[in-house]
């Protein structure tokens, strides 16, 4: 497999579909009442799952292009404080900043300057090929979660 060819497929892999979850189409049209419910016998809202995902995806995007980057605590910096968003506006937020970072990890996956390969300097090891792989794997299990909920709730169509 050639270096252009790799970058192509981690982007399809960052972007979702195939055999992974979309994520434009997990989080459209979720009532604003439903999302932050705790359905029962589930750990999390719809609410929870996004700003999680929101978090950890910035704090791996970060790490993987600034050295000065400091991660949140772990757990409780990669979670929100609530089941239920703040507003309307704390939702749309999260969903901005979400398809941002995303963007910005398939961007920098994207650039033939990066060494995929390459261990990241600051790191214990990683490297761009692994962290993008990480945002990939984390969000699909975390979308399948989020469109769990939603079928719980009566909210996802297929």
């Amino acid at each position: 497999m050639n270096d252009k060819m790799l970058r192509k497929h981690l982007a399809e892999l960052l972007s979702g579909g195939g055999a992974h979850a979309d994520w434009k189409a997990a989080l459209r049209e979720i009532p604003a009442k439903l999302r932050g419910v705790r359905p029962d016998g589930m750990g999390h809202s719809v609410w929870e799952l996004l700003e999680h995902m929101r978090i950890a995806q910035w704090d791996i995007l970060e790490f993987s292009r600034n050295s000065k980057h400091v991660s949140p605590d772990w757990p409780r910096g990669y979670w929100p404080e609530t089941p239920e968003p703040p507003n309307a506006k704390a939702w749309a937020k999260s969903v901005k900043l979400f398809a941002r970072d995303l963007a910005a990890m398939k961007k920098l996956v994207a650039n033939p300057r990066i060494n995929l390969f390459a261990r990241i300097p600051y790191g214990n090891g990683q490297t761009v090929l692994r962290e993008a792989m990480l945002v990939a794997d984390h969000n699909a299990y975390h979308l399948g979660q989020v469109i769990l909920t939603r079928r719980v709730l009566g909210a996802w169509k297929e």
